[in-house]
């Protein structure tokens, strides 16, 4: 449900995205309110639903995960059952950050991670193997990230 916002909140929504971790004097004086007032206001968005959660954004080059795959699938079926056996089995493999049902040409469309060619080579066998349903997998490489999530235009 959409709930009425105005520009304030607007603003410390901006702002979280780009640093959760801020102080709230910090995250206040940014959006023109006190740290208690600002504090109010990012309660109530917590309490309408409006922030899902906070997490810490890592950054998988540092952690050995240089490479980056979109990797489109397809199904023998659109049943229920092979659709939720498939969700149920990607879910396992923590490559795989993004899955996506899609509309179009594949049914999914995957973001996955590997530290070289050699563990997407192995990734790729596992997915082929490991995943039911599967009639066509099509892999895309990554070459560089031009833009990653930067938050939500609100």
């Amino acid at each position: 449900m959409n709930l009425p916002m105005d520009d304030i909140d607007r603003k410390i929504l901006r702002a979280i995205q780009r640093d959760s971790a801020r102080s709230m004097q910090d995250l206040g004086d940014l959006v023109g309110l006190s740290a208690s007032a600002c504090h109010r206001r990012l309660k109530s968005l917590e309490e309408k639903g409006y922030i899902a959660g906070y997490r810490a954004m890592l950054d998988r080059v540092r952690l050995g995960l240089s490479m980056q795959f979109f990797i489109e699938v397809s199904l023998v079926s659109q049943s229920d059952t092979t659709l939720e056996a498939f969700e149920k089995a990607v879910k396992t493999i923590p490559e795989v950050l993004e899955c996506h049902l899609m509309a179009g040409q594949s049914d999914y469309i995957l973001r996955v991670v590997c530290e070289d060619a050699t563990a997407f080579e192995r990734l790729h066998r596992d997915l082929v193997a490991r995943l039911p349903g599967i009639a066509r997998v099509h892999s895309n490489m990554s070459i560089r990230e031009v833009k990653s999530f930067g938050g939500l235009p609100v």
